[in-house]
C-alpha cells in the first residue's frame, strides 16, 4: 500500500496575503503605475482602452482594492466628503436632492459619506466630524459657527459649505430663503381673495430653522393687506391634525399654508373628516410639490422649491478643493414658485 503524504491545508482567509497592486501589475503585464494611473482615474496620462481593462480584469480577479488612506497620504489629503444627516425625517424632496449631490460628487471623483451626528450639534458636531479627516464637509441647516469652521479647516478639510438661512463666516454660504416660500404662498392666498389665514408651524425638533422663516414670511406679505395671520403649531400626528380640526370653525379661518405638502396632507384630510370643504370653507396650500399632492382630491396647491443643482454644489466643493486659499462664496439658491390646483 503506497502512502500518501499529508497535504497541506489551503490556508483560510485570514492566513492569505492581501493582494497588492504588485500582484495586479504582473498579471495585467503592466507596470505598477500604470495600475495606479488607471485605478485612480488619473487624467494626466493616458492610458490605452485595451490596457485599462487588463489592469480592471486583473484586479476584479485578484480582489484587489486600492488602499484609500495610502491614497490620501500621496494626493496630501482624501477624497472624503462629509455630509452630516439632518437631524429631522428626509423629505422625498431633499433626497432627491442628496442623491444629485452625491451623484454629482461620484463624477468628480470624490466619497460621499453620511454622518449620523444624532445628540450633537453646532460646533461640538464639527469636532466630531474633523475626526475623520474629511477634504470637504456639506452641513445642512443652521447650528455651525466660525469656531467649528476653524475647527474643521485645522484638521485639513479644504471646504467647508453651509446650506442656511445666512452664511457662517470662514465657509462657502448656499444661502436658503425659506421666507420666500412663505411670501409665495401668502400672495397666492391673499390673491386669492383670502384673509384671515392659518400657518402650521410643526412641533417636531429640528424643523425650527425651515418653519419660522416661512411663518415670518407669510405675516411680512400679509402686512398691510388687512389680513391676520395665525400660528397654527401641529405634531405630526393624526390624532394631532383631527384636534386641529375639530376646533377649526372656531378659529374662523379662510385659508391655511401648511408648511409642506406632507403637513398640508395630514391636515386636509383631518379637514374633510370634520366635514370642511376645501377650498370653499378653507383653501389649503402646501410647499415641495410631491407627486402624492397631485393625486388628493381636491388637488393640492403648493409652492415649488427650485433647490440649488448637484452639479452646481459638486463644482463648489471640488473649487474649493483645489483652490483652499479663495475668498468663501456666497449664493442665494432658494427660488419658489406656486403651482395653483384645485385646493385653493
Amino acid at each position: 500500500m503506497v502512502q500518501i503524504p499529508n497535504q497541506p491545508a489551503p490556508p483560510s482567509p485570514a492566513q492569505r496575503s492581501v493582494p497588492t497592486s504588485a500582484d495586479v501589475a504582473r498579471l495585467a503585464g503592466v507596470s505598477r503605475a500604470t495600475v495606479s494611473y488607471v485605478l485612480n482615474n488619473t487624467s494626466a496620462v493616458r492610458i490605452s482602452e485595451p490596457t485599462r481593462r487588463r489592469v480592471h480584469e486583473a484586479a476584479k480577479e485578484l480582489g484587489y482594492v486600492p488602499h484609500a488612506a495610502a491614497r490620501s497620504l500621496r494626493a496630501g489629503h482624501s477624497r472624503m466628503v462629509l455630509m452630516p444627516a439632518p437631524h429631522v425625517a428626509a423629505n422625498p424632496l431633499y433626497s432627491g436632492f442628496i442623491y444629485e449631490i452625491q451623484w454629482a460628487l461620484s463624477r468628480l471623483d470624490y466619497t460621499v459619506v453620511q454622518y449620523g451626528s444624532i445628540g450633537l450639534h453646532g460646533d461640538e458636531a464639527a469636532r466630531a466630524w474633523a475626526e475623520l479627516r474629511p477634504v470637504a464637509v456639506i452641513v445642512p441647516g443652521a447650528g455651525l459657527g466660525p469656531k467649528g469652521v476653524a475647527v474643521l479647516k485645522r484638521s485639513g478639510a479644504r471646504a467647508v459649505v453651509t446650506m442656511g438661512p445666512e452664511p457662517v463666516e470662514g465657509a462657502h454660504g448656499m444661502c436658503l430663503d425659506h421666507g420666500e416660500v412663505g411670501r409665495s404662498a401668502a400672495a397666492h392666498l391673499l390673491a386669492r381673495g383670502c384673509r384671515r389665514i392659518g400657518v402650521v408651524v410643526p412641533e417636531e425638533r429640528g424643523l425650527s430653522v425651515y418653519s419660522r422663516p416661512r411663518l415670518t414670511g407669510v405675516q411680512q406679505a400679509a402686512q398691510g393687506t388687512g389680513a391676520t395671520v395665525t400660528e397654527l403649531p401641529l405634531a405630526y400626528e393624526e390624532e394631532a391634525a383631527a384636534a386641529l380640526a375639530a376646533r377649526w370653525r372656531s378659529l374662523g379661518l379662510d385659508a391655511v399654508f401648511a408648511y409642506n405638502d406632507e403637513y398640508a396632507m395630514l391636515l386636509m384630510r383631518a379637514l374633510q373628516d370634520e366635514g370642511i370643504d376645501i377650498p370653499e370653507e378653507t383653501a389649503v396650500i402646501g410647499a415641495d410639490d410631491l407627486v402624492l399632492g397631485r393625486l388628493l382630491r381636491p388637488r393640492l396647491s403648493t409652492v415649488h422649491l427650485e433647490l440649488p443643482a448637484g452639479r452646481d454644489l459638486a463644482e463648489l466643493v471640488d473649487r474649493a478643493v483645489r483652490e483652499p486659499g479663495g475668498v468663501p462664496e456666497t449664493h442665494q439658491m432658494l427660488r419658489s414658485r406656486v403651482v395653483h390646483r384645485e385646493s385653493s
